[in-house]
């Protein structure tokens, strides 16, 4: 009779710990972390860009390029006004092939292995990098904590929608860089919500009234898209993005790649953006831009040079 009341007792024991180990996977999720999808030189200057059109109410700020490809309609500037260095780019060569690449990015976020499903409102979850699927719809309501260095992939099928003074949290080393929100149709970001990451939106996004995003707003990665704003903040991450693949240089406040030279062969920059995905896989780092790699071919170099003057000093010897 003992035997069986322990028996009884030892899997329920058990039973109760496999529940309650289950209950947090997703809120505490310790997914391996994913590549980032590959962003080129050109995306990666960009805040704000649009397909179709981008418009804007009220006196938002923003740091960053703003444009439109391969449309050609920005409005709302003034009042809303884009940060020097930075400037609008109307269907211009660099807004093309920045919409070139922000198809590649999108396309290879869509791609990534997920590590988790999740079918919960985000608010109040905390979670670890990973990359985590909404079949369809998306919901933040009230506070997301994303904790830890790494890469962060959102595969939202359809939209994503933020309620009023919603926030995403970045702790323990987490960066709106490594952030990225792929989807399916559109973003709504409610009034006051603070909101980080790049949003990869097939469709449209739309910031409300008082939204603030410290990332990148990119829509129109399918055959439309435009970016509706009103009173925004928003602010390109510049500076190094570390992540658990490697690190990106994200450019610098001075914009230096978009004041490249916009009159060299776009066929060029076309292929050289279609192959960044191999490059950067090659480099231990996919989604950095080339610029990267100079250095480290630069510090081969003078490996070599240093070799070769010892070889200089044996036979001197």
């Amino acid at each position: 009779m003992r035997r069986i009341v322990f028996k009884v007792r030892f899997f329920g024991l058990v039973l109760l710990a496999l529940v309650a180990g289950a209950w947090p996977v997703v809120a505490q999720a310790a997914a391996s972390a994913s590549s980032p999808p590959p962003m080129g030189a050109a995306l990666l200057t960009f805040a704000v860009l649009g397909n179709s059109t981008v418009t804007n109410t009220g006196p938002s700020v923003v740091t960053g390029n703003v444009g439109v490809s391969p449309g050609t309609a920005v409005t709302g500037f003034p009042p809303g006004t884009v940060k020097a260095p930075s400037a609008i780019h109307a269907g211009d060569t660099l807004a093309g092939l920045a919409h070139s690449q922000l198809t590649i990015a999108y396309n290879a976020a869509a791609g990534a292995a997920s590590t988790a499903n999740v079918t919960t409102d985000l608010g109040g979850l905390t979670l670890n990098p990973g990359v985590y699927t909404f079949s369809s719809s998306a919901q933040l309501t009230g506070n997301l904590t994303l904790s830890g260095s790494g890469v962060y992939i959102f595969q939202i099928g359809s939209t994503i929608t933020t309620a009023s003074g919603s926030q995403v949290l970045l702790i323990k080393g987490a960066q709106a860089c490594a952030v990225f929100w792929q989807v399916g149709t559109s973003a709504t970001l409610g009034t006051t919500t603070k909101f980080q990451g790049n949003i990869l939106a097939s469709a449209s996004i739309t910031l409300t009234t008082g939204a603030t995003l410290n990332g990148r707003a990119l829509a129109g990665a399918g055959p439309t898209g435009a970016v509706t704003m009103d009173t925004n903040t928003i602010t390109r991450p510049t500076g190094t993005c570390t992540s658990a693949s490697g690190s990106c240089n994200q450019g610098t406040s001075k914009d230096k790649d978009e004041n490249a030279d916009q009159s060299k062969d776009t066929s060029d920059s076309n292929r050289s953006a279609f192959s960044s995905s191999k490059s950067d896989k090659d480099k231990g780092s996919k989604g950095c831009d080339s610029d990267n790699s100079k250095g480290h071919n630069s510090n081969q170099d003078m490996s070599k040079q240093d070799n070769s003057n010892q070889d200089n000093k044996k036979q001197s010897d």
